[in-house]
């Protein structure tokens, strides 16, 4: 028995200043699609985390092509996922003396492109 090389190029984002449940709107959206309908689906979504999940897709795309010579014909979004990073802490002044934190959430987004048969 042979073992076949289940190929997957991968794209990472850390850090990402947008909160993980903003970006799993749009996560979920592109979930198993070709990668040109998912490019199309992100460019026309009116999201703040398309844009970042545009960029992110492209790169996924390119390294695919360049570090794994697979065909950006056959591609798809095997998996997305955006897991919460550490959040920043902020204090906003308020009433009678008191303060008030604002939680500046990140997030970490992955995508994983795999090729279709």
């Amino acid at each position: 028995m042979e073992e076949i090389a289940n190929l997957e190029a991968r794209a990472t984002l850390k850090y990402a200043r947008i909160s993980a449940r903003k970006v799993k709107i749009v996560a979920d959206l592109i979930k198993g699609k070709d990668v040109n309908e998912a490019l199309a689906i992100v460019k026309f979504t009116p999201k703040i985390a398309s844009e970042i999940i545009e960029k992110l897709l492209k790169s996924a795309i390119a390294n695919a092509e360049n570090n794994h010579n697979m065909k950006s014909q056959n591609l798809y979004v095997a998996d997305i996922y955006a897991n919460q990073g550490p959040t920043l802490k902020r204090i906003r002044p308020a009433a009678k003396g008191s303060a008030v934190r604002i939680r500046k959430r990140t997030s970490h987004i992955t995508i994983v492109l795999k090729e279709r048969e």
